[in-house]
């Protein structure tokens, strides 16, 4: 899997999201280089309402691309503070900058401590092995 970017400040999940965390003590999510690979050109993002409460491992949104419709795992417990109004007009950021501006939403963590139960880069690529 060494096509794919994934960079090392980042946490993963075994659902292809990533996690960022902030200097605000929000963390951001999109999804993983190799996730938007496998969906093909993305054409709608669904993202969960600012306000909204979300469980690790619950579904949040929906990722649609020209292939298919796939689920957003909520990666983490707690309340998204922001969404990624950009996608809504150009949701194919998700395929030309994963990483970057084409993040979906943050969220406050209801428990930091968490973020250590995701995998670091090295554990991820070993999982797509």
């Amino acid at each position: 899997m060494s096509d794919f970017d994934f960079p090392d400040d980042l946490r993963y999940t075994s659902d292809h999201e990533w996690v960022r965390v902030g200097g605000d003590g929000n963390v951001r999510i999109g999804i993983t280089a190799y996730a938007q690979d496998a969906l093909g050109d993305v054409v709608y993002v669904s993202a969960p309402a600012v306000g909204s409460p979300v469980a690790a491992g619950d579904a949040c949104g929906e990722v649609e691309s020209t292939k298919s419709v796939s689920d957003l795992y909520s990666p983490l417990t707690g309340t998204v503070t922001a969404v990624n109004d950009a996608l809504d007009g150009a949701p194919e950021l998700i395929n030309s900058d994963p990483y970057g501006e084409g993040w979906i939403y943050e969220m406050t963590v209801e428990d930091p401590s968490v973020l250590e139960t995701l995998m670091d880069a090295g554990a991820y690529r070993d999982n797509l092995a």
